[in-house]
C-alpha cells in the first residue's frame, strides 16, 4: 500500500466514524490535513497529466507544444 493509499483508507475511517459517533478535534484538523494532502496529490497528478499532452496539430507543425495555441 503506498502513502496515498494509506491517506484515502485514514479519510474513510474517519469519515465513517464522523457518521456513527463523531470526532474529536484533534481528529477533525487531521482529517482536514488528510484530505489537503490528497486533494494537492491530485491536483499535482492531474497537472502533471495535462503538461504531458502534446496535441496533433502542433505536431504536424512540427511544433513542441511549449506555445500556447488557439483551438
Amino acid at each position: 500500500m503506498n502513502a496515498i493509499d494509506k491517506v484515502i483508507a485514514r479519510i474513510n475511517e474517519l469519515s465513517r466514524k464522523n457518521k456513527t459517533v463523531g470526532l474529536t478535534p484533534e481528529e477533525t484538523v487531521e482529517r482536514d490535513e488528510l484530505r489537503r494532502q490528497y486533494l494537492d496529490n491530485f491536483k499535482r497528478n492531474f497537472r502533471d497529466q495535462l503538461d504531458t499532452i502534446k496535441w496533433a496539430e502542433d505536431e504536424e507543425n512540427g511544433e513542441n507544444g511549449g506555445g500556447s495555441t488557439t483551438h
